[in-house]
């Protein structure tokens, strides 16, 4: 028989609207969070550290689901057609962002049939090379080679941060066809090639390469971002080598289906801000070479919009195509 105080509960929460019901019953099973590249990557990371927290906080499995292809799109795709209840979120970064103008026949509307939660993480790129093989200790001697030396550079895929940085290469050092962009399907496996001497250099993602920087396996010549970064305070920013036009800064952010209820939506919110904002976590990420954000939803659409026009004006600009 039903005890006192587990009836008082039912009726309880029997009075609650349904929309309060929604949210309190939230997550009721495992909450997929599908991240639409490889494992190692940035994108990875930060999905799996904020995953992990999210599952202790809601007593639920968060499974971290790699779905990797179609230059992102095919995970992206699989959230955007998903049921609208919380239960499946993306991760992203500023690839998806460009991937609106990149792709105008994708299969889903990146504005239209996704909302963002929150921005998680900003990171800076580094120009590298492999430090065996390349010739090149300085971003001004790497510029140099670049113009007169044919060069196989790699990528996390069409239209990602680190392609557009091979675009801005191209341009500074006016290499015209002397460099051939390689699209991967992650920021992981474009970085082992490199290291491994298949490649002759990347635009990557921090937290990407930063262990084969430690382990001497590739050489740093220049961070994108404005300032140096503390886990490579030695390697200058690309304003400080000569090349101011290559400044650009990556993010992640996590997603849901358009449609989530505002109740479900505002919990995911809450919960995702507390996980992203958990000392522990923020010190990983920070670790692993993120600036910890943490934007709330207002914030973070705001900023993933006028990231998306942005892109799609240097995209027009510069005549960029998938390759």
């Amino acid at each position: 028989m039903m005890d006192r105080r587990s009836m008082l509960a039912g009726l309880a929460a029997a009075s609650l609207p349904a929309a309060a019901r929604a949210q309190a019953a939230f997550p009721d099973r495992t909450v997929r969070y599908i991240v639409p590249f490889p494992p190692g990557g940035l994108t990875d990371i930060m999905a799996r550290l904020v995953g992990q927290k999210l599952s202790e906080t809601w007593g639920k499995p968060v499974v971290i689901e790699n779905r990797a292809g179609g230059n992102a799109l095919i995970g992206a795709d699989a959230v955007a057609k998903a049921a609208p209840d919380g239960h499946t979120l993306l991760a992203i970064t500023m690839t998806h962002a460009v991937n609106a103008s990149l792709f105008p026949n994708a299969p889903y509307n990146f504005r239209q049939d996704l909302t963002t939660i929150s921005v998680l993480g900003s990171l800076p790129l580094v120009v590298v090379v492999n430090a065996e093989k390349s010739p090149a200790h300085s971003l001004a001697e790497f510029i140099a080679l670049a113009r007169t030396e044919r060069m196989n550079a790699g990528s996390s895929g069409n239209g990602s941060p680190p392609h557009l940085g091979i675009e801005l290469v191209r341009i500074a050092a006016r290499a015209g066809d002397n460099i051939q962009h390689v699209p991967y399907r992650g920021g992981a496996p474009s970085v082992t090639d490199l290291a491994a001497g298949n490649l002759d250099f990347m635009v990557s993602n921090l937290p990407e390469c930063i262990a084969q920087i430690q382990g001497g396996r590739l050489r740093p010549l220049a961070v994108t971002s404005a300032e140096r970064h503390p886990l490579i305070p030695n390697v200058p920013t690309v304003k400080e080598a000569g090349q101011p036009s290559l400044e650009m800064t990556n993010w992640t952010a996590v997603m849901a289906p358009a449609g989530v209820p505002a109740p479900i939506l505002a919990r995911l919110e809450a919960d995702t801000l507390g996980a992203i904002r958990d000392g522990d976590v923020a010190r990983r990420a920070r670790e692993g070479g993120f600036t910890v954000e943490g934007w709330d939803r207002t914030r973070s659409n705001a900023f993933v919009a006028e990231e998306t026009a942005r892109w799609a004006r240097l995209i027009q600009d510069a005549g960029l195509r998938a390759d």
